[in-house]
């Protein structure tokens, strides 16, 4: 079996690749090779081997296929800024066209569970007028959504959804990532994000002391999305 699916956020910093590093865990912990891309992303260091984006390298260390980080991350950039700014700066063309053939070579390798990350939400500019969504939309993966639950994310989570389902693209799970544990209301506010959103929550994250994938792996469940 290969499953693949893209990883997309209510907003930056809800935790999409601590999330997608938990997914790619449990895939393991079942047995299952796995593989993973970062088409883009800012916020980069400095290192001897060039720019390392420390998203890309969670994601990296959770590919049981031999990946070299270039393909997990093809287009890394330095500031943290909105990627469309930083590719701009540095005279980068940002284009699905550009994107694609990357994500397309680690999704051919034929891993049993395959992730590909956004970067922030879902309308994330690329160059011209197209977005990140576009290239969801390009590779026709299903959707997981990262919710981060704070105050305000219900809105988000259901504007999200719409925008998904408006791109022609399937909805396949979403997760709760719990990034502020003093939220009013937490569990009507989990409970409506169930009731709303059309597919299956595969888990609820707390805030946990250490993030680390195998302590997030424990509050997911991959069944709904291998069957």
């Amino acid at each position: 079996m290969t499953a693949a699916f893209f990883i997309a956020g209510t907003d930056t910093d809800v935790g999409k690749t601590t999330v997608a590093a938990g997914l790619l865990h449990a895939a393991r912990l079942r047995g299952l090779s796995t593989a993973a891309a970062k088409p883009v992303a800012s916020g980069c260091a400095r290192t001897p081997q060039g720019l390392r984006n420390g998203d890309a390298l969670a994601l990296l260390g959770e590919c049981s296929l031999a990946l070299d980080y270039a393909e997990v991350n093809p287009f890394a950039f330095e500031p943290a800024i909105a990627p469309h700014l930083a590719a701009r700066e540095v005279g980068v063309d940002l284009s699905v066209a550009a994107l694609l053939p990357p994500v397309q070579q680690v999704l051919a390798r034929g891993a049993d569970f395959s992730l590909v990350e956004g970067a922030g939400g879902w309308r994330v500019p690329l160059a011209g007028r197209e977005s990140l969504s576009d290239l969801a939309v390009a590779l026709r993966l299903p959707v997981i959504l990262v919710v981060g639950v704070r105050l305000g994310c219900i809105n988000h989570a259901l504007l999200s959804a719409e925008a998904i389902a408006r791109d022609g693209l399937t909805l396949a799970g979403w997760v709760a990532n719990v990034v502020d544990p003093a939220t009013s209301r937490l569990e009507e506010n989990l409970a409506t994000l169930s009731e709303r959103l059309p597919a299956p929550c595969l888990g609820r994250v707390p805030r946990l002391p250490a993030a680390t994938p195998a302590a997030v792996a424990a509050h997911l469940e991959l069944a709904a999305l291998l069957g």
